[in-house]
C-alpha cells in the first residue's frame, strides 16, 4: 500500500513506555529527582547555579541509557509502520523508539544523546560519552543537554499540534496527561479521530471517542495491535 493510502496513527508516548525497558523514571513518590529538587536539575536556574551537578546528573542518565533495550512495545508501535503511517510525539529524551526501528519520531523534551551550545541553541550535534564542565563548542561557549528543562519553550510543541490534526488514529501510552504542553495535544486531534489511551492507573477515563486500555505499555499494545487487526479485517 502507497504511504499516502494508508492511515495515519499518532502515538503520544512518556515515562511509562520506557520504565519497561528498565529506565528510570527518576522522579520519586516525594517529586525528588534522584534525591534533588527539580529546579536543581532540570532549569536553567539551576545549571547557573551548579552546573557540575546539572551535567553529572546526565551523564547518569546517558550511562543508564547504554544498558537498557527496547521492549515489546516500542518494537510493536515501530512494525505498525508496515500497515500504516505512523508518527511518535514522545515526551521521552531516551532513543528507545529509533532503536526499536520507528522511523518518525518527534522528541518534545529534547534528546539524552544530543547536546547543543550555551550560545546557540541551533549548534546541536550527537554526544554518547559524559559532558563535562569545560566541554565547548566551537566558538568557546560551554555545552549542555540538549534537553527541554522547567520554564523553557517547547520548540517542538506546534509540530505536534500540525501532526495532530492529520491523525486518523491517536495512541496515548505511559504518559499521565497531566504534563503541559503536551497534555493539551489530545485537544488538537479531529472529532472522528479514534483515541486509545494505555496506561496501568489511567488519568482519564473511557467515553465518546477514548478507549481506554488499563494495562502496562507492553500489554497494552498487545490488545490494541488486536483492536487493530479486527478492525482492519
Amino acid at each position: 500500500m502507497h504511504q499516502l493510502d494508508k492511515k495515519h496513527i499518532v502515538a503520544l508516548t512518556g515515562a511509562g513506555m520506557s520504565a519497561e525497558s528498565g529506565v528510570k523514571t527518576f522522579r520519586d513518590h516525594d517529586g525528588l529527582w534522584e534525591g534533588h529538587d527539580v529546579m536543581q536539575v532540570a532549569s536553567p536556574e539551576g545549571f547557573r547555579q551548579n552546573p557540575e551537578l546539572v551535567l553529572d546528573f546526565y551523564n547518569q542518565r546517558r550511562r543508564q541509557l547504554k544498558e537498557v533495550q527496547p521492549n515489546q512495545a516500542h518494537k510493536d508501535l515501530a512494525a505498525l509502520e508496515k500497515d500504516y503511517k505512523v508518527t511518535i510525539i514522545t515526551q521521552n529524551v531516551d532513543d528507545l523508539h529509533e532503536r526499536a526501528r520507528s522511523t518518525d519520531v518527534v522528541h518534545l523534551h529534547g534528546e539524552l544523546l544530543k547536546i547543543r551550545s550555551t550560545g546557540n541553541p541551533n549548534d546541536v550535534k550527537p554526544w554518547t560519552e559524559d559532558l563535562n564542565l569545560g566541554d565547548l563548542c566551537g566558538k568557546g561557549y560551554q555545552l549542555r543537554p540538549h534537553i527541554v528543562w522547567f520554564g523553557e519553550d517547547v520548540p517542538m510543541i506546534e509540530t505536534a499540534v500540525d501532526i495532530c490534526y492529520t491523525a486518523d488514529i491517536l495512541i496515548i501510552i505511559g504518559t499521565s496527561m497531566q504534563v503541559y504542553p503536551a497534555a493539551s495535544l489530545i485537544n488538537y486531534v479531529q472529532p472522528d479521530t479514534e483515541v486509545y489511551y494505555i496506561d496501568p492507573r489511567p488519568a482519564i477515563s473511557s467515553g465518546g471517542k477514548i478507549n481506554v486500555i488499563a494495562k502496562s505499555a507492553t500489554e497494552g499494545m498487545k490488545d490494541l495491535l488486536s483492536i487493530l487487526k479486527d478492525k482492519a479485517t
